[in-house]
């Protein structure tokens, strides 16, 4: 249907719009020293904060319990929910889809230690943690939700007092330049972080726009004025991991530089320019570790008010005169490219702006890009919907420079004529849910992103589309070459791309004979677990992906290719152990693992995930998996086992990824490999059962609280699923132009689409007793089938549900009912 344009505007944008007008315009630097930055007053800054907010509060009282067809979507969003426990999300500033991730830093936990991996570090995937009560500085790079992680570039912490170049320790927070802080004191929004620290009494506000991060620092009266800028810190760091550093002082507002570090992104160059909004008084740096040869730089006093510095381990200081102000505001903008990159990223970003306005652009910013969906609810579940649509859009991350050159995978800089550059795909997760959404959602950036990843094809030594890339790196974590799955999927739905382009990528990845196993998997049907520790989930996951390069050659016409890989599609079928019913690994001798232990992660041929769980790994061709496991009753019993066990805690004790939170019964939802599982239930004589199990996952998994997420959020592949679940439809197998039904979460949702249609999803008694669906109409049209299509959705429909307290038993049964199975029973 076509999208009904709503024209009343909110009292919020109303104000914004007053405001706007009435504010001067602001000069940019040039030289910057000379044209210092304007911005409101902090005592009128304060003052407009609390007009907007008692606005807010207005109009929100007046939308309590109705759909926000008009409003400030960002005041839903929390950006707190999963900074405790096993989310890993951060709490700081970003703009959509922004390479900058401006963000409180609060442990100093290393990677290893002499080679031997700290524990520890693995909560600190994104830098913070909500149980911490000290601040080391905040850092300009995170990666959002991950299980392992890199980056936490340049951090900075605002100073006063005696000079500190040690970050200190959490128990002893005075021996170094970190700062207590309380988090009733901590603000976070779309865009915006507030904090103040609590032992220097320094006001801390960031926000960000894609490339520079903006920092605004109000100090005490009377006190002393200074920044720590370490070039050492990072996140998952190491005694090593930064290769060089260089800072130049190109003038008394400008800091220019790089760092190089070997991290899990190998070789990841950020340069940087750095404005100041008021004059640097005096500077200097410690280099913590002393380098074995200085040349002819030893004739300088390198460390005091010099403006060439590098080292490997730096540290700097950079003092201001309070006299002139008790504010001063650092722009900090980065590239991949250059430091030219990074100057005119900064003035493209942010030329001639106060804080107060770029902040207000990043809102909006934030508004227009959550603003594709509409929704009834309770105040949670818009919480929840919100900030899982705004985890979604977090990373993938634009990668170029404003003139859009970026670095390749090559190492090599190119230019990104026809497309927008990407990069952090996390695509073992994503592949799943985060892009089908964004393919739905928001269409030209996953095809921006989808051409990102065949340049990543075609530029890496390899030749192998991404398998978890980050900052113009490869980084190989996780299994299976699911890139291939998300260009497929892009092929059938349609995209833009270049489809012949797309299709030598994805067979060249699913031939490539270095990756682990490809070249046995190809000669023996499976990979063969003597050669291979997760043998057994890299035949399912590689037998998935195989079908998807075989969904889109026959979407092209290339039945040569189509032919090879439905062989491929069903070799899911050769880690079957039908005696016992369960993916189990194989020998290179065609033999199965003895003893398998279904329940247990480790050992067992198996990655992050459990024979109870993978062998539930086919979604395109669940009635071919019914029979390996014995037919639809064996099936059955399965799946409705796993959701009922109580898996004992020794399963999960000692791994890092899981724990009880994580679980349903035996269902792990903290891992993606089960994100399909509940839907399954679509295939067989009770797929009513999808809708009551769906309920009690959303129910458990996701709460408007600071421990919120029942699982790393990975890239939003997380707030992905629970956004499809909640319209009432989910993209079982992407590469089919089919979304399997399950039941709508709320009572009212509406998605516009980037074509101009809209799609309404209409539930209006749905609670928790009221999980079952007894009827669905499309259209006003009675329909019958358990899934719906991407055309369908794409065109524009009202979709309609009954709920009720009761499942309704005979809907859904018949085969043509059915979603989309490679083979028929």
């Amino acid at each position: 249907m076509r999208r009904r344009e709503t024209t009343l505007p909110s009292p919020i944008v109303l104000f914004i719009k007053r405001r706007r007008k009435s504010r001067r315009a602001n000069s940019f630097f040039l030289p910057l020293r000379q044209k210092q930055e304007q911005s409101l007053t902090n005592k009128n800054y304060i003052a407009m904060k609390k007009s907007i907010f008692l606005i807010t509060v207005m109009v929100l009282s007046c939308l309590a319990g109705k759909a926000d067809q008009v409003g400030d979507k960002t005041s839903y969003v929390n950006p707190l929910i999963g900074t405790e426990g096993m989310g890993h999300t951060f709490p700081g500033a970003c703009a959509p889809f922004g390479i900058v991730q401006l963000s409180p830093d609060t442990d100093t936990i290393p990677h290893n230690i002499n080679g031997v991996y700290q524990g520890k570090v693995y909560e600190y995937c994104a830098g913070y943690q909500h149980t911490d009560n000290t601040i080391v500085g905040f850092s300009h790079t995170h990666l959002s939700g991950t299980g392992h992680s890199d980056l936490g570039d340049l951090l900075i912490m605002p100073q006063t007092g005696a000079l500190q170049l040690n970050p200190g320790t959490k128990e002893h927070p005075d021996s170094g330049y970190r700062q207590r802080f309380s988090h009733d004191t901590e603000k976070a929004s779309p865009g915006y972080y507030a904090v103040t620290l609590a032992d220097n009494g320094v006001q801390v506000q960031l926000t960000a726009t894609q490339r520079v991060g903006i920092h605004k620092y109000t100090y005490p009266k009377s006190s002393d004025q200074r920044i720590i800028l370490d070039l050492l810190h990072g996140i998952y760091n190491y005694d090593g991991k930064v290769l060089w550093s260089t800072l130049r002082v190109e003038n008394d507002t400008l800091l220019t530089g790089y760092r190089l570090t070997d991290g899990w992104a190998r070789t990841n160059y950020t340069y940087f320019a750095i404005s100041f909004s008021k004059p640097i008084s005096s500077y200097g740096y410690q280099d913590r570790k002393q380098e074995k040869y200085v040349g002819f730089w030893r004739k300088f006093d390198r460390y005091h008010n010099f403006p060439d510095m590098a080292g490997r381990n730096m540290v700097a200081y950079f003092n201001f005169d309070p006299a002139a102000s008790s504010e001063l505001v650092v722009k900090v903008a980065i590239s991949a490219v250059s430091t030219e990159g990074a100057l005119k990223n900064l003035v493209a970003e942010t030329a001639g702006k106060s804080f107060e306005t770029i902040c207000q652009e990043t809102h909006d910013a934030w508004n227009r890009e959550l603003s594709v969906i509409d929704c009834y609810g309770t105040p949670d579940q818009q919480a929840m919907l919100y900030t899982s649509l705004y985890h979604t859009m977090i990373n993938p991350s634009v990668y170029m420079d404003i003139d859009r050159q970026y670095r390749g995978v090559d190492g090599n800089i190119h230019i990104a004529n026809d497309f927008d550059n990407y990069t952090v795909f996390s695509v073992w997760d994503t592949y799943r849910a985060e892009h089908p959404l964004l393919g739905l959602l928001k269409p030209s950036r996953n095809t921006n992103m989808v051409k990102s990843m065949i340049r990543h094809q075609q530029q890496q030594t390899l030749g192998m589309l991404p398998v978890w890339s980050l900052m113009g790196n490869e980084g190989w974590c996780m299994t299976g070459y699911h890139a291939v799955t998300v260009l497929a999927d892009a092929i059938v739905k349609g995209a833009d791309i270049n489809k012949e382009e797309a299709m030598q990528a994805m067979v060249k990845t699913a031939t490539n004979r270095y990756f682990p196993s490809v070249t046995d998997y190809i000669r023996l049907g499976y990979a063969p677990f003597d050669n291979d520790d997760t043998a057994a989930s890299n035949t399912l996951e590689y037998s998935f992906d195989d079908w998807t390069i075989y969904a889109a050659a026959k979407a092209m016409g290339n039945e040569q290719v189509a032919t090879e890989f439905q062989k491929r599609a069903l070799h899911y079928r050769n880690t079957f152990d039908t005696t016992i019913g369960f993916a189990s690994p194989r020998y290179s001798d065609g033999t199965f693992k003895k003893d398998l232990d279904p329940y247990q992660t480790y050992g067992e041929g198996f990655i992050e995930g459990n024979s109870w769980n993978f062998s539930f790994h086919a979604p395109q061709d669940v009635f071919g998996l019914m029979q390996c496991m014995g037919g639809e009753q064996a099936f059955l019993d399965k799946l409705n086992a796993l959701f009922a066990m109580d898996l004992p805690e020794k399963y999960y004790a000692d791994n890092e990824d899981i724990t009880a939170e994580c679980l349903v019964g035996g269902y792990v939802h903290g891992n993606e490999p089960s994100h399909h599982v509940p839907y399954l239930y679509a295939w067989t004589s009770t797929p009513w059962k999808t809708q009551e199990w769906l309920r009690t996952i959303l129910n458990k998994m996701y709460r408007n609280d600071i421990r919120g997420l029942g699982g790393n959020d990975d890239c939003g592949q997380m707030s992905a699923w629970y956004i499809f679940s909640a319209l009432g439809f989910y993209p079982v197998a992407p590469g089919t132009d089919q979304y399997v039904l399950g039941a709508p979460y709320m009572p009212y949702m509406r998605l516009k689409l980037e074509n101009g249609r809209d799609v309404e999803i209409k539930a209006p008694n749905v609670s928790d007793k009221n999980r079952y669906v007894q009827r669905v109409r499309i259209n006003g049209q009675p329909y019958s089938k358990l899934y719906i299509t991407h055309s369908q959705l794409t065109e524009g429909c009202i979709i309609e549900f009954d709920m009720g307290p009761k499942p309704n038993r005979k809907r859904g049964l018949a085969l043509t009912d059915k979603p989309y199975s490679l083979t028929l029973p």
